[in-house]
């Protein structure tokens, strides 16, 4: 079985983001740019899945810029046996749809054959939650979403998910489409003979031409601003003037 994992190439969750003073957007300049921590996870377990024997090959993709070509190489240092990358944009600026995402990762998944697709449950950037479900809709896949546990066997996928109430554990056929989260394992470190067999792991390019797909946005970013500054608390004398402030100030009561 082949996994299929998606990677996206974001701004480094340490970095502190900022936003252009004309409210257009992000400011990307001479920022660090590293992988998706979600889609690390998933690069992770399906590492994890191909030394169980439970899968025969590891795919990374990619889809963005020429410059995602290091994220990849992240991936294929991690244990990935090769690459794609699908170049979708000329500039770091422009974030693809996911319904465009989930097109071509559609088109990938059936041109290489995989029985799983592994992928992070939301990127950090835009936090739309939407690419892993939209590919399975495009591909009539079942899918199971923020898997803490995943277990491969008998043609199922058998998962536990992360659920407002707890935990869910669920069966689904495979091919599937499983999005994880951040509990379901720690990312290895790639050591520097990885990183040098990296460098030979084969990395095609595509666009999303081959897969027939339009990439053209649908969507509009009007502005772009950073969160308001939240107030300093206060301390109050008494369990009344705490109501009081909760009704008159807060409003929440």
């Amino acid at each position: 079985m082949k996994i299929l994992v998606p990677v996206k190439r974001v701004i480094d969750y340490n970095v502190k983001v900022r936003v252009k003073a004309d409210g257009s957007g992000v400011d990307l300049a001479n920022v660090k740019m590293s992988m998706n921590p979600f889609d690390e996870i998933a690069v992770e377990e399906a590492i994890r899945l191909k030394e169980k024997g439970a899968a025969s090959e590891v795919i990374a993709v990619s889809i963005g810029v020429k410059q995602a070509q290091e994220t990849l190489r992240t991936a294929l240092a991690m244990g990935a046996d090769r690459a794609i990358l699908v170049i979708a944009a000329e500039d770091a600026a422009t974030d693809i749809e996911p319904l465009a995402v989930a097109k071509i990762l559609k088109g990938v998944a059936e041109a290489e054959g995989a029985g799983l697709v592994l992928a992070g449950k939301q990127a950090i950037d835009n936090d739309m939650n939407a690419t892993g479900q939209m590919l399975a809709a495009l591909l009539g896949w079942p899918q199971a979403t923020f898997a803490s546990k995943v277990e491969i066997g008998d043609g199922k996928a058998e998962v536990t998910r992360e659920v407002d109430g707890g935990l869910q554990t669920i069966a689904v056929n495979l091919p599937a489409v499983v999005t994880v989260d951040l509990r379901l394992n720690e990312p290895r470190y790639a050591s520097l003979p990885n990183i040098m067999k990296a460098k030979k792991k084969p990395l095609e390019e595509k666009t999303p031409a081959d897969y027939g797909v339009d990439v053209s946005p649908r969507l509009k970013v009007v502005k772009v601003a950073e969160p308001g500054s939240r107030k300093a608390g206060v301390k109050v004398g008494s369990v009344d003037e705490l109501v009081a402030k909760l009704k008159t100030e807060a409003g929440v009561i």
